[in-house]
């Protein structure tokens, strides 16, 4: 498996995020690191997470699938810690 970093921005006022959370949510095994970035972990690659994905954003949304490694260092919630070196490889 596969952990990459699900950053989004979704520039339309008003904006409903409800359907891209619902979309991480059903299909990825998540953990939420700030208020647009989700951590995922899966077998799809990051172009079949974006295709997956992007139903939900209008033209003028950014959203973006980055690889992520076990080489990291932060400060968090201890639950997202926790999950982060449970699902991060070397």
């Amino acid at each position: 498996m596969s952990t990459y970093s699900i950053t989004y921005d979704l520039n339309s006022p008003g904006q409903n995020h409800s359907k891209l959370l619902s979309g991480i949510k059903k299909h990825f095994i998540w953990a939420r690191l700030s208020e647009s970035t989700y951590a995922v972990n899966t077998r799809l690659t990051p172009q079949q997470v974006y295709e997956l994905l992007s139903p939900f954003l209008d033209g003028n949304d950014t959203l973006y699938v980055i690889n992520l490694s076990r080489s990291y260092f932060g400060q968090g919630h201890p639950e997202v810690n926790d999950w982060l070196n449970k699902n991060l490889t070397f």
